[in-house]
């Protein structure tokens, strides 16, 4: 945290130092990345990954879209527009966000110049991407509508402050199940609690959890030695295979 001299800040722990969270999954069409952070060109040069094939958007926030811009590069590998799904909703902020790139004339730029981007709209009815069924999660972020996303029996499911009860078959028998928590006690507007993340993952009861979009109060160390055995906080280059 800017300006912050806390012992989780000024931790020599690498698992402390954390970007804005986003997640890649690998499938054997390509590779599918959720949300575009503001580090997202730091985090993919960190991890090796040189071609994204298709972008889910979680919600439109600054923290989870701003790293769009360097999505310009991919469409010059894949000769094509690269696939973006988002709601109605965060379409129409990226359109206003980067109405740069949606200038009329700008198509017949050069790969490269811009993102070219081919917008699929989602809803809550499952879709597929890249081959992969993907099921959205509808859940709510204070005042805000986000979306949580299964693919097979893994569930991503950051920036969450409560879980409708309708979402919640949707995550009946999932293995591992990432989700929100930010801080340790203290309930926030727009985020479970690390209370909360627990009360969930003990109703989803996964094999494994990872706790996600953690702030610097939440230390590393800290969390590793008093979760229960199935629940770890997440690092950046954490992986798994499912």
């Amino acid at each position: 945290m800017i300006g912050c001299d806390c012992t989780v800040c000024q931790s020599p722990n690498p698992r402390n130092n954390r970007y804005r969270c986003s997640v890649l999954i690998g499938t054997p069409r390509g590779n599918i990345l959720i949300d575009t952070t503001p580090e997202m060109r730091l985090q993919l040069l960190r991890e090796n990954v040189k071609l994204v094939h298709a972008v889910l958007y979680t919600h439109y926030h600054v923290d989870h879209l701003f790293g769009l811009d360097d999505l310009r590069l991919f469409p010059i590998t894949l000769k094509g527009s690269l696939p973006i799904y988002c709601t109605d909703e965060t379409e129409e902020i990226i359109r206003q966000a980067f109405a740069y790139v949606f200038h009329p004339g700008t198509e017949h730029l050069p790969a490269g110049m811009l993102p070219q981007l081919e917008f699929r709209r989602i809803a809550t009815a499952p879709f597929e991407a890249l081959g992969e069924r993907v099921t959205p999660i509808p859940m709510m972020h204070g005042r805000f509508n986000c979306l949580g996303f299964r693919i097979g029996d893994v569930a991503y499911c950051t920036d969450v402050s409560m879980i409708p009860e309708s979402s919640w078959p949707l995550l009946e028998g999932v293995d591992v199940f990432v989700i929100d928590a930010l801080r340790p006690e203290k309930p926030h507007p727009s985020h479970f609690c690390l209370e909360q993340a627990l009360a969930a993952i003990d109703r989803v009861k996964p094999r494994q959890a990872y706790l996600t979009h953690m702030s610097h109060t939440m230390d590393y160390d800290w969390l590793i030695k008093m979760l229960p055995p199935n629940v770890a906080p997440a690092h950046d280059g954490l992986s798994f295979q499912f």
